[in-house]
């Protein structure tokens, strides 16, 4: 579970956050909506541990590896799909031992690891992620040097995904997608059996990726079950509901001040007028 826990946050003295709460379960795939420049993208941060809270706490379940798309893949000599493979870890850690160890148990070991996790499905996976996201099978032997900056960003999303960690941070993907590769992340995202974070404006993407809404504003954090329309459905209703409120409440006001403003003098009424404007 990410738990979000009475955060408050400033920039330069101006709070973004202010006691906010929130708590996110395993499994889930989250829309993070809020205007721009409220503090979406500074959350993601606040979530990695790249930022620390003025106040309040982000916990995180220890177990979990989090993983997101920091910057674009660098411009250099590496084919695209050995890129995307180094972004397992694990899998990379392994074969580097395998290739140095002498040792028959721990050599053992290592392929019973890599048989776990599937490594020797892994070139598979992570070029059929590539192509998911508009490269060719040519373009995946291609170094990355032979791309530009948007290209490359794409590239730095199929190692993310590859590497599939049990909590996806997405800021905006769709960015630097075309209409193709922005399908193919709403099936994969549908199908993704961990818990994902994606902050986006695409009103059409979350209405085909989410299955809960968190909401940003005026620094408070709310949780909604429910695709981006059935969110914006209940928070219109919601604001319908608080004016209606406000407006029986002003109603009220409005004749208590009658009340006392025509019996305040009078002997026989001065008891209920006195309550009344205790009242208001």
């Amino acid at each position: 579970m990410l738990q979000i826990n009475d955060l408050t946050y400033r920039i330069e003295g101006r709070p973004l956050f202010e006691q906010a709460n929130a708590a996110i379960s395993e499994g889930w795939k989250v829309g993070f909506v809020g205007r721009n420049g409220a503090g979406k993208s500074t959350l993601l941060r606040l979530i990695r541990g790249d930022l620390h809270p003025d106040d309040g706490a982000v916990t995180v379940n220890p177990r979990w590896r989090i993983g997101g798309v920091a910057q674009e893949a660098p411009a250099s000599s590496v084919p695209l799909v050995d890129i995307v493979l180094g972004f397992d870890l694990e899998r990379a850690r392994l074969l580097q031992e395998l290739e140095h160890s002498s040792d028959p148990q721990r050599i053992a070991e290592i392929h019973t690891r890599l048989a776990d996790i599937a490594a020797h499905s892994a070139e598979a996976r992570a070029a059929g992620i590539l192509a998911g996201l508009g490269f060719s099978a040519a373009d995946q032997k291609r170094p990355a040097s032979d791309f530009s900056g948007g290209w490359r960003m794409r590239v730095a999303l199929a190692g993310v995904l590859f590497s599939a960690p049990d909590l996806l941070l997405l800021d905006e993907p769709t960015n630097y997608l075309d209409i193709e590769g922005a399908i193919w992340l709403e099936s994969f995202i549908r199908r993704y059996p961990k818990t994902a974070v994606i902050v986006s404006h695409d009103r059409d993407f979350l209405n085909r990726t989410a299955t809960h809404i968190l909401a940003l504003e005026n620094r408070k954090l709310s949780v909604s079950a429910g695709d981006y329309d059935t969110y914006e459905r209940k928070r219109i209703e919601a604001r319908a509901n608080a004016m209606a409120f406000r407006a029986k409440q002003e109603a009220q006001r409005r004749h208590m001040q009658a009340f006392i403003d025509r019996f305040r003098a009078k002997a026989s009424k001065a008891k209920q007028a006195q309550s009344r404007i205790k009242a208001l």
